[in-house]
């Protein structure tokens, strides 16, 4: 039985150990690799040539989404599995965007993970029952007025993100005012600059400034 060859990114050592420890019990699972960050989880495709890869969606250097988007366009034989704690449409649907083939979250049972697995490495494609029905909910309210989807505005994090950044707060400030973690906060600002096509943090000031979400 040929076994399906797995990279495990995550940067949290405990978090990787603990999939790694659970999947071994898995027969037809290898584990062939793991990655701290998106970039060495790119490099470790390269060198591994893995099937699967689990990829964490919050991480500092490079972070999920872009590390996906990456693994797509320059290895189109590895398939992308979301693992994540995170189930609404915010990160649900830009990972999906970005080319992975499944989305689990962190709170699924070690059976859903394997079952997930196997399906994306048949040509499926699989996602956890939140983040499924986060899904749903997004299309039933999207708005057709004057052609513009939901889907493509600004949430209302992400415009309080958009904000602080254009308002010229650090990082770790922005974390502190919004009470989450800093690789939260990155996360919203990869996810900014990915939705609005913008490619960097000056960018983002001026679109701000041209939205009227600040004034000079």
């Amino acid at each position: 039985m040929k076994k399906i060859k797995i990279l495990i990114v995550d940067d949290h050592t405990l978090v990787r150990q603990g999939i790694r420890a659970l999947l071994g019990l898995t027969a037809d699972l290898e584990i062939v690799g793991e990655a701290a960050d998106g970039r060495e989880a790119v490099e470790k495709v390269r060198e591994l040539g893995p099937d699967i890869v689990l990829m964490d969606l919050s991480m500092e250097d490079m972070g999920g989404l872009e590390a996906t988007r990456r693994i797509r366009r320059d290895f189109p034989s590895t398939r992308v599995l979301a693992v994540t704690q995170y189930d609404d449409s915010e990160f649900v649907i830009p990972v999906i965007e970005a080319g992975a083939r499944g989305y689990v979250t962190k709170t699924s049972s070690p059976l859903e993970l394997a079952s997930a697995i196997q399906t994306v490495f048949k040509g499926g494609s699989y996602l956890s029952p939140s983040a499924a029905a986060a899904l749903v909910e997004v299309c039933q309210t999207k708005s057709g007025a004057e052609g513009e989807k939901d889907l493509y505005r600004l949430t209302d994090r992400e415009r309080d993100v958009l904000k602080l950044i254009a308002e010229g707060h650090t990082t770790r400030e922005m974390a502190s005012i919004l009470f989450v973690s800093v690789k939260t906060i990155e996360w919203y600002k990869s996810r900014l600059l990915s939705k609005l096509n913008i490619r960097n943090t000056a960018g983002l000031i001026k679109y701000a400034i041209r939205k009227r979400i600040i004034s000079l």
